[in-house]
């Protein structure tokens, strides 16, 4: 029975943890199949966002702190999409007012609600670091691998390379959780994995939803490659070592 019963209460933080992100599937869907009026979808999905955020702010599920770190990732993520929309790698095809550069403004919350679930999963579950690198490693790293994103379009795509560094240099890292005073221990590679496996799910969801259109989608919903779980997971990596740097920097300057 106990471990059903960790098993279960587990689910319920990891539930918790991806609020932000369920509300906004859960709005994809319903703004895909019931219109609604005055504004055009894309500016719907950016107020439903907006809103979203102050609320968990307001009733603190999401601390001011965690809202710092969102917005962060905010907009890190609209730069991508500026990049990339630009270049030709997906598209937004519907209207909207709040668009820049063919970019919806709601994109970036896409980005800002894994930077939730990971700060939200983080605080819920008391994460520590085990064995982790040295933080000029941690920053070089995380840089490197956001900037293949932009500069493998005019280079090599060096994310194999990329990602057999971070096996490297997180071969012996650990992340350890609690659940119900319990503590456990992961390999944080295992962590990276999981965590941009079920982001591809999302990704497939969020596409058939009409998030956004690849080019192989324009004619006819098909599902995404299974070869952008490597893009996702460098994306998680990036997230989760940026989240990680930050935590650590409060952790020095406010220790417990």
């Amino acid at each position: 029975m106990r471990p059903l019963k960790q098993l279960i209460r587990f689910g319920w933080e990891q539930a918790l943890s991806c609020l932000f992100p369920v509300v906004i599937f859960t709005s994809l869907a319903l703004t895909q199949f019931v219109p609604l009026p005055f504004l055009p979808r894309y500016d719907w999905l950016l107020l439903i966002c907006l809103f979203m955020q102050w609320w968990m702010v307001r009733t603190g599920l999401e601390t001011w702190d965690e809202l710092k770190v969102i917005t962060v990732f905010h907009l890190i993520g609209l730069a991508l999409e500026l990049f990339k929309v630009h270049m030709g790698s997906w598209s937004y095809p519907e209207e909207g007012y709040f668009k820049l550069y063919g970019v919806p403004l709601y994109s970036g919350f896409m980005y800002a609600s894994v930077a939730s679930y990971l700060c939200q999963a983080w605080r819920r579950l008391k994460v520590e670091l085990v064995n982790w690198p040295p933080f000029f490693v941690v920053v070089s790293l995380a840089a490197a691998i956001y900037l293949n994103f932009f500069t493998h379009h005019y280079w090599m795509d060096i994310r194999w390379g990329l990602s057999a560094l971070v096996i490297i240099l997180f071969w012996q890292s650990r992340v350890t959780y609690e659940v119900n005073e319990t503590r456990y221990r992961m390999p944080i590679a295992l962590a990276f994995v999981l965590i941009g496996f079920f982001i591809w799910i999302a990704e497939n969801i969020a596409t058939f939803f009409g998030a956004w259109e690849y080019p192989n989608q324009a004619e006819v919903w098909s599902l995404v490659h299974l070869g952008k779980v490597s893009s996702w997971l460098l994306l998680v990596i990036v997230s989760f070592l940026i989240v990680a740097t930050l935590k650590q920097v409060k952790g020095k300057r406010h220790p417990t």
